[in-house]
């Protein structure tokens, strides 16, 4: 893919009609007006998304991007990089922690090898390696524009794949040291933030740890020529992502970018995930229609993305735990609804009056 290839992608606009539709569906229930508050939004949204006002949502992928951070030698990490290859590992067994979650869930979880550091091919988990792992970005680019671009097609494939498959509604998940680094470095690179007030500890960081990652991350923006800066179109988001980004995050929006061509519902994670659904939705506006918010999540920064993108989470819970776990925990509450949205009782059924829509 080339870089006018990938600013040239058509995103279509949801359905309106059918978001609609679905909304007054919702209202023919025999319940309050917005009794299950977001939940009806969530469920009028892949509606749209889908385009079909009775959405789809019975086949599940969890898709995790693993790759490795060359900024690790900085010291902003408590543990060294083996522990993504160990991790992705467990992914592939079903061992690590979304994968023990969900153990009695009907979702397949495909870990991907986007980028590990390590010579060992590793069973289980799907080969798209594009490099050993990135540059650290605070004296080099963490990928070469052509290595960004192939993780970026890596994504959309894998959701083409999906859709060839059946799956309707996808998770987002990753696994990578050092990768809490290079998103807050990207979020501040496209939102004109300041390391100070979104840098997080990431798996764990003393108050010394914490201070000395902020540096990093500041010196690699004021290297990069980012430090202060804002997103103002396509080129200088892929560029922001190119030079202070990785590997998993470029395929992550890659994921994103492919929801929206094939319509199918993207489900945003934690931090890592939601930096790149934004990085996603600059290069390519209007991706975001297609995203869903699971959770704020423990980082600083992850909230502010959302509310950049005008996007609600459903669940506050504090979680930093990675891996889409909290994509997941997502995905039976959205089950529950549509329960209740397809085969609810309907004040036709009923000698209840039914509800009036003010607003």
């Amino acid at each position: 893919m080339t870089e006018k290839e990938l600013f040239d992608l058509n995103i279509k606009a949801c359905d309106k009609d059918i978001f609609n539709n679905a909304k007054r569906l919702w209202d023919s229930l025999a319940k309050p007006i917005d009794g299950l508050g977001n939940l009806e939004e969530l469920v009028c949204r892949i509606a749209a998304i889908q385009g079909k006002v009775i959405p789809d949502i019975s086949k599940k992928a969890l898709l995790i991007m693993c790759a490795d951070n060359g900024v690790v030698c900085e010291n902003v990490t408590q543990t060294d990089q083996s522990v993504t290859k160990d991790v992705a590992s467990l992914m592939a067994k079903r061992q690590s922690s979304v994968g023990v979650m969900t153990l009695n869930y009907p979702l397949d979880i495909i870990p991907v090898d986007i980028g590990i550091n390590s010579t060992t091919r590793i069973e289980g988990v799907l080969d798209k390696r594009i490099a050993y792992g990135t540059g650290d970005i605070l004296v080099e680019g963490a990928m070469t524009e052509s290595q960004c671009l192939e993780a970026i097609e890596v994504g959309i494939d894998m959701v083409r794949e999906c859709a060839e498959k059946g799956y309707n509604l996808i998770a987002t998940g990753e696994m990578g040291i050092g990768n809490t680094t290079t998103s807050t470095a990207l979020l501040c690179a496209l939102c004109d933030v300041s390391p100070e007030a979104v840098t997080g500890r990431g798996a764990g960081l003393s108050d010394e740890g914490l201070r000395h990652k902020t540096d990093v991350i500041k010196n690699a923006l004021l290297f990069h020529d980012l430090y202060g800066k804002k997103a103002d179109d396509s080129a200088y988001a892929l560029n922001a992502l190119l030079k202070v980004g990785g590997l998993d995050i470029a395929a992550l929006a890659g994921i994103f970018i492919g929801g929206a061509l094939y319509r199918i519902p993207v489900v945003i994670d934690g931090f890592i995930s939601a930096v790149a659904a934004l990085t996603a939705n600059l290069i390519r506006p209007g991706v975001s229609e297609y995203m869903i918010a699971s959770h704020t999540g423990k980082e600083k920064g992850t909230a502010l993305v959302l509310e950049y993108m005008g996007l609600k989470a459903l669940i506050d819970a504090d979680m930093n735990l990675g891996e889409g776990t909290g994509a997941v925990l997502l995905m039976p509450m959205l089950d529950m609804a549509m329960s209740l949205y397809k085969s609810g009782t309907r004040f036709s059924d009923t000698d209840i009056k039914e509800y009036e829509r003010f607003k």
